[in-house]
């Protein structure tokens, strides 16, 4: 009995330090598991990828991990670093609550490229939740958040190595060393590095395809447990250093770097961080524990395009105290605690129409409280609030509600609304369109923050789902609306003229309507399809009148196959996955004053991607899999507007809709030691 108290406790305190305090109603044990799970009990309108999930794909790091998913986009950036971006209910990244096991990680100078800096093979689960996020991690978020869940000392195997190649000549390298130092101490050296060594240029337009690269990434993490007291801690000492050279094929950087000769780019990043994790669960009152999350991390970026330079330094502190109890039952439960923030940025910025240092200080201390009612039957709902002060903010409030109900048996109803308030980092956020001629003009009105206003915005959402069987096989289909209302927001705008980019405050509305439908079945045993339709309403008020955003299509329609054998005595077993999506029409900016040459039409073709993996596990510690993306061969044309004179003022290589380099086939293995 006493065993089983402790076990409990553990149990309790591992889930809310790691993953929030709703996440232990979602222990269970399946026969056979997913890759993508929808935790029925959970109140929010959560998606959890497993590792199962992750393996369906090359996932070399976790901008690349979403291919599979339906509820995250995955786009192009431009037509120079190869870097994917992600968005949810059509909104970008930076609207997203981005966290490394519920500490912020992809956030200011990071935004860009932060996604690629996750290795894939490090990452044990995500977890993906649309609409506004819980006011424990902060008021940012607005369209919803990324909880990426790293493997564990405790359970990593003592060895583990991932090798893979692809055919746009990238070479990566995963080794994970993991050692059990005691019963309660545990280790694992996490290195991964890859590099791209080959110059191609498949559409013959004189630039780079992909990128030249070379990445270094050292993450050290300690793991300590301790059952019986109640005790567990987590500490991360992690170190990357990633290098990007992209441009004309021919540029030399120890020679053309900043030249009119050829047009080149570098892109060199080092970051380094330091977060730890302790918590505790009271003996006596498993309900009850408090956690305790810091983290340090210095992010230093040089980078140049051309002739214009970009350099941006961040430095950040958080910490964030939780504690979680109850209220005379397990069915009135809450959450409070207190957090800190402190974000220091040193930005040197130097383009044809603007040449500066912009330096700010950031920093906010809040105070939050969630409610979380559980009748154990049919209905569950979470309130809270948080108050931030902050140094360029003031004081603000922040509420967030979710709701959920079974009215019937395997169906649910969920609804949340939320309110996100966040400062934009225009250079930052906006890079690709550095690696253009354009000039950057800020009309903004305020003293601070680049003269522009914070943005501000509401999240509404309703979803149902329903699971029930078809010829005796299991489905299950699901519908989601979420809107988001920008009340303040910092608007791009790309659509006055082809040579600049504007940066002002809203005079108007904007917002962005997302409705997803989904279908999903076994149609035979192992055989299982997932289907999604999804469809995007984007207007933002622009100077020259009321438009789509940009680079978004209308209509996209999702398609995903998975089939795998039945594991033979030895564990061995065929696996195979594909996934097709069609994307619609996107609107593109406006390029109108251009020689008719330089030209783009208002809005791009729709087209097909098409990916497909197969894995052969000879055993449970040695696999290989072969794969294709972009099996059709689909490129853009002219993915670079002005090539032929890329220091004139129409060159532009941000326009990028689909993909560039055509096809690409790869091939790994991986191996671990148990």
């Amino acid at each position: 009995m006493l065993k089983n108290k402790f076990l409990l406790t553990y149990l309790f305190i591992y889930s809310t330090l790691v993953f929030g305090q709703d996440t232990l109603k979602t222990v269970k044990i399946d026969v056979k598991q997913k890759g993508l799970k929808k935790p029925i009990h959970l109140v929010s309108n959560t998606t959890v990828m497993t590792n199962k999930e992750l393996l369906k794909a090359a996932c070399c790091n976790l901008s690349e991990s979403f291919e599979t998913n339906p509820s995250i986009d995955v786009n192009f950036s431009d037509a120079l670093t190869g870097t994917k971006q992600i968005k949810m209910l059509g909104l970008t990244s930076p609207y997203l609550l981005i966290t490394e096991e519920n500490i912020p990680s992809v956030r200011g100078a990071s935004q860009a490229y932060g996604l690629s800096f996750t290795p894939g093979t490090w990452v044990e689960s995500i977890q993906i939740t649309k609409g506004a996020g819980s006011v424990v991690n902060g008021f940012e978020s607005i369209s919803g958040q990324i909880n990426t869940e790293l493997i564990k000392p405790m359970s990593n195997p003592p060895f583990f190595l991932n090798l893979y190649i692809s055919s746009d000549s990238r070479t990566e390298i995963n080794t994970h060393f993991s050692t059990k130092i005691t019963d309660k101490w545990a280790s694992s050296l996490l290195i991964h590095g890859n590099e791209r060594f080959i110059k191609t240029d498949m559409n013959k337009d004189g630039f780079l395809d992909n990128p030249l690269s070379k990445q270094l990434n050292v993450l050290n993490r300690w793991q300590y447990r301790n059952a019986e007291k109640g005790w567990v801690s987590f500490i991360n000492l992690h170190y990357m250093n990633d290098k990007k050279q992209s441009g004309q094929t021919d540029f030399d950087p120890q020679k053309d770097a900043f030249s009119t000769t050829l047009w080149g780019s570098q892109i060199k990043t080092e970051r380094m961080n330091v977060a730890t994790k302790i918590g505790y669960v009271f003996p006596d009152m498993p309900f009850q524990s408090i956690g305790f999350q810091n983290a340090f991390s210095s992010h230093n970026q040089d980078s140049y395009f051309g002739l214009n330079q970009y350099a941006i330094n961040q430095k950040s502190v958080y910490s964030n105290l939780i504690f979680n109890s109850i209220i005379n039952n397990t069915m009135h439960k809450f959450t409070t605690g207190l957090n800190f923030a402190f974000d220091a940025y040193n930005e040197n910025i130097k383009v044809p129409s603007l040449q500066n240092q912009f330096k700010r200080i950031d920093t906010s201390v809040g105070a939050f409280f969630e409610y979380n009612y559980d009748n154990l039957n049919n209905f569950s709902c979470i309130a809270g609030g948080r108050i931030d002060n902050h140094n360029q903010l003031g004081t603000f409030l922040t509420p967030r509600l979710h709701l959920r109900y079974n009215p019937w048996e395997k169906g649910i109803i969920r609804a949340s609304i939320g309110r996100g308030k966040r400062i934009a980092n225009i250079f930052a956020e906006n890079q690709p369109l550095l690696a253009s001629n354009r000039n950057f003009l800020i009309q903004g009105t305020s003293t601070t923050l680049y003269g522009l206003n914070p943005e501000i915005a509401w999240n509404y959402g309703v979803s149902f789902s329903q699971s029930f069987t078809v010829l005796a096989k299991a489905a299950d289909i699901g519908i989601d609306f979420y809107r988001t209302d920008f009340q303040k927001q910092v608007i791009v705008d790309e659509y006055q003229n082809s040579f600049s980019v504007l940066f002002y405050n809203l005079n108007g509305t904007s917002f962005a309507n997302s409705l997803q439908l989904d279908f999903n079945i076994e149609i035979i045993k192992h055989l299982e399809v997932r289907t999604a339709y999804k469809f995007y309403d984007i207007r933002t008020d622009y100077k020259s009148g009321q438009s789509q955003r940009p680079f978004q299509a209308q209509n996209c329609f999702f398609t995903n196959l998975s089939y795998e054998t039945a594991k033979v005595k030895n564990g061995s077993q065929w696996k195979f996955d594909a996934t097709f999506n069609w994307i619609d029409k996107q609107k593109l900016p406006n390029t109108s004053s251009n020689t008719v040459d330089n030209q783009l039409p208002p809005f791009s073709p729709s087209y097909i991607l098409l990916n497909a993996q197969l894995s052969k596990v000879f055993s449970p510690t040695f696999e290989t899999y072969f794969g294709g993306e972009n099996l059709g061969n689909y490129t853009q044309k002219r993915p670079i507007v002005g090539v032929d004179n890329p220091f004139g003022t129409t060159f532009d290589t941000s326009m990028v809709y689909a993909p560039i380099f055509g096809s690409m086939y790869y091939l790994g293995l991986r191996y671990k030691v148990k």
